[in-house]
């Protein structure tokens, strides 16, 4: 009769568990294997599809910017077209036009700002006609740097007109009593910035002697002026002058 033998046993036992773990150990790194293709793959086609998703996006975005753009262009040039036409309702005096083409030139040679012009007044009796103004030149498709210019005490106002030609390619002095008178400017000051190629005086309630007499040197300062023409003919001609095709 066979005798039992108990290291034989233990022996083939830890031999079975052993062979039990190595065939757990493999099915467990098959379906890990199994799982991280399945995962890569999704993950794959999600990249894929959103790569797809923000491609076609974007060439929607390019396309409706370059129709805006060509609008936008042709729109500027029908406007230059009719402002700047000999056969236009629009008259310019001949330091009106001097003025215009200057601007026009100088806007030529500047590289692309945020904005076409900044309008620069005094809010104590500038605010009614700023804003007439700025409204009128937007529905003409220009794009106008408005309030946080305006001139108001207590602020450097070469620091403001510094960082309006920073952001805009022209700028519009609103020439008010205020404005000439309210101590915002030196002389020195003023002077500096109505002689800008790229600045349009626009005279309200003041006229182009009382400039010259705060001023001082700027005896032959050309603008425009509400005295001769309403808010819609200034606008028209500051247009013509800033927009560029």
């Amino acid at each position: 009769m066979a005798t039992f033998n108990v290291n034989e046993f233990n022996r083939k036992m830890r031999e079975a568990q052993r062979k039990a773990e190595q065939q757990l150990k493999r099915e467990i790194d098959r379906v890990n294997r199994a799982n991280k293709r399945a995962v890569d793959e999704y993950n794959r086609k999600v990249d894929a599809h959103n790569k797809k998703v923000i491609a076609d996006y974007n060439s929607r975005v390019r396309d409706h910017n370059r129709k805006a753009g060509e609008n936008n262009k042709r729109v500027i040039a029908d406007i230059n077209r009719q402002l700047r036409s000999v056969k236009s309702e629009i008259r310019y005096t001949e330091p009106e036009r001097l003025l215009a083409d200057r601007v026009h030139q100088a806007v030529a040679t500047l590289d692309a700002r945020e904005y076409d012009t900044f309008l620069s007044y005094a809010r104590i009796d500038g605010a009614e006609v700023a804003t007439a103004l700025r409204d009128t030149l937007e529905e003409l498709g220009v794009a106008v740097w408005f309030d946080e210019v305006a001139i108001v005490p207590g602020r450097s106002q070469s620091l403001q007109m510094d960082a309006g030609l920073r952001k805009a390619r022209t700028g519009i002095a609103l020439l008010t009593p205020a404005y000439l008178a309210g101590r915002f400017w030196t002389e020195r000051e003023l002077g500096a910035l109505l002689s800008k190629e790229t600045l349009i005086p626009v005279l309200h309630n003041v006229t182009f002697g009382d400039v010259s007499t705060y001023s001082g040197i700027l005896p032959d300062l050309a603008g425009f002026t509400t005295a001769q023409d309403g808010i819609f003919d200034i606008a028209q001609k500051i247009a013509a002058a800033v927009l560029f095709e």
